[in-house]
């Protein structure tokens, strides 16, 4: 994405750097859902750090308007499906302060996240997955245009156990 900015009506949505880390500090963005055995703010630094290798996932600040407020982290990676170009896809997700999830805000940060990547890469599909008990994440997804395609069954190791995703996703011709 650049150095470039992407402004919805309640929220932007802009490149994270390692001088962005400290704005992390002392916000909680943790859930049942995300309990891998380490926070999010330590993986950041990791990556993040001058001189670390360049890191495979890319995330974006999600700030709200009108005080530019940080309440989020989006991420986005590519995935690879087929030895060619053309079988690439890409993987969101997102991490939302506790206070601020139910609002509104994750669906509209992930639909500019989508619609960006569509307008910005030759991508034909775009996925997410959540865990299935994850009723928001999953109403949130078909809100902004996502079809669920299935469950992936003991697909991700978390809080001590393997949980069972359930994979959406958006294609450029829906």
């Amino acid at each position: 994405m650049g150095a470039t900015t992407v402004d919805g009506e309640r929220v932007r949505l802009r490149e994270l750097g390692w001088d962005e880390i400290a704005l992390l500090e002392g916000i909680d963005m943790t859930s049942e859902y995300d309990d891998f055995g380490f926070t999010l703010l330590k993986r950041l630094k990791e990556q993040l750090a001058p001189g670390a290798p360049k890191a495979e996932v890319a995330r974006l600040l999600v700030e709200k308007y009108p005080d530019h407020a940080v309440i989020g982290i989006l991420s986005w990676h590519w995935v690879q499906y087929g030895p060619n170009e053309e079988s690439r896809a890409i993987s969101i997700g997102i991490t939302l302060r506790s206070e601020e999830r139910g609002k509104g805000y994750g669906s509209e940060a992930q639909r500019l996240l989508t619609n960006h990547l569509f307008a910005t890469t030759v991508v034909s599909r775009i996925e997410a997955s959540t865990d299935t008990k994850n009723i928001a994440e999953q109403r949130c997804l078909e809100k902004i245009g996502f079809v669920r395609e299935g469950v992936l069954r003991a697909a991700q190791w978390r809080s001590g156990e393997l949980h069972d995703m359930v994979v959406y996703s958006r294609l450029r011709t829906d």
